[in-house]
């Protein structure tokens, strides 16, 4: 089986492969690049791995005539650029060490040990330079099957790395099938080892969370987070019964994972809880206000913008199991354009807090007009 792809036969791609084989090395394409190409997914990163050791690699590099960044030189990892394109090549390493969190690596010259290392068998794939699939540990039946499964035995891998937890749960949304449910095991070892994802940091739990909420629908996934006990370890009070209803609402629009955290009913504390960036806390600050408002689409358009008034609309009847009102769309469209028609120099006659005030409630009574009021109705 081989696998193709402007991304393996371009010529940086190639180089890196040729610099590395120009020194009697050993260097293969694998994990999301192999997994990604056989299922007929895009592809973002060209990762590689070699059994030449990391100076090595960097002197071979070097002498093709590539440049070399090495970030992680430590746990065997090396970015090469390529026509201003990174490659990362990471030698084949075994585990000497773990604690849950980071591992101690030594560095090898056998694939199966490189396998055996990785998360889920889908991901333990290899391709020669030619595209020529490698399949160590026979991961190619559960990718085909589209079954999220642990490399070895699930608790032992789960131990090395417990954001390997919600990995599981981002896989299956994004590449298992829906129809077979999870592994049984390694939901069983998600569920039983849950508490040793407190060793993780905020940081890589939200990166975890962002990607698992973009799926096109992780509906399933993060039902079976709520059953297993893993969601209410990392989004206490969140509720994943409204995913499925927001999932089938939003059928022609892209996912947004702000708008589906939203709509599990995450308060204020989930901004720091997940590290979120500043923009994203207020999106979601924004989302929570315009829900309980009871504005109207028009009224929603107005006050918050066409984007968050449609993610309010949206998570409103998914919540409700309600249908989406009549030209929601053209009403927050036509709510977003407005524009108040008074301001402060209209009302020469106050002074201080009272002009405030009087502007609040011509505001209101504007609103509650339909937006018709005009300027001269209002001032009269």
């Amino acid at each position: 089986m081989k696998i193709t792809g402007d991304w393996l036969s371009n010529p940086e791609t190639q180089a890196v492969c040729t610099a590395l084989t120009a020194g009697g090395q050993r260097i293969l394409f694998v994990g999301g690049c192999v997994r990604n190409s056989l299922m007929g997914a895009p592809i973002s990163d060209v990762d590689l791995a070699t059994d030449a050791p990391p100076d090595r690699v960097i002197d071979l590099a070097k002498q093709a005539g590539l440049r070399v960044v090495p970030t992680g030189v430590d746990h065997g990892t090396v970015t090469v650029v390529s026509g201003n394109r990174p490659y990362e090549v990471t030698t084949f390493r075994r585990d000497v060490e773990t604690d849950g969190r980071r591992a101690v690596v030594a560095f090898s010259t056998d694939i199966t040990a490189d396998a055996q290392r990785r998360d889920f068998t889908m991901n333990a794939l290899y391709a020669e330079p030619d595209g020529t699939v490698i399949d160590p540990l026979q991961g190619l039946p559960d990718l085909v099957a589209r079954r999220i499964r642990f490399v070895g035995d699930a608790r032992a891998r789960i131990a090395e790395d417990y954001l390997r937890i919600l990995r599981f749960f981002r896989f299956h949304a994004w590449y298992g099938d829906p129809a077979q449910g999870l592994d049984a095991e390694g939901l069983a070892g998600c569920a039983e080892l849950a508490d040793g994802m407190a060793q993780l940091s905020a940081e890589r739990i939200g990166a975890e969370v962002r990607k698992l909420l973009s799926a096109p629908d992780p509906a399933p996934a993060v039902a079976a987070m709520a059953q297993s006990g893993v969601l209410a370890r990392i989004l206490p009070g969140a509720d994943a019964r409204v995913l499925g209803p927001l999932v089938h609402l939003e059928s022609g629009l892209p996912p947004d994972w702000r708008r589906r955290l939203a709509a599990m009913g995450t308060g204020d504390e989930i901004a720091p809880a997940l590290r979120l960036s500043r923009a994203d806390a207020t999106c979601l600050a924004q989302l929570r206000r315009a829900l309980a408002s009871g504005d109207t689409p028009a009224q929603l358009g107005y006050h918050f913008g066409s984007d968050r008034a449609a993610d309010a609309v949206l998570i409103r009847a998914a919540t409700l199991a309600s249908a989406l009102p009549d030209n929601w769309q053209g009403d927050i469209a036509f709510g977003a354009a407005q524009h108040f028609p008074v301001r402060a120099a209209d009302l020469p006659a106050l002074r201080g807090r009272a002009v405030g005030e009087r502007l609040a409630e011509l505001e209101i009574r504007w609103i509650a007009s339909g937006f018709t009021l005009s300027r001269d109705d209002l001032l009269a």
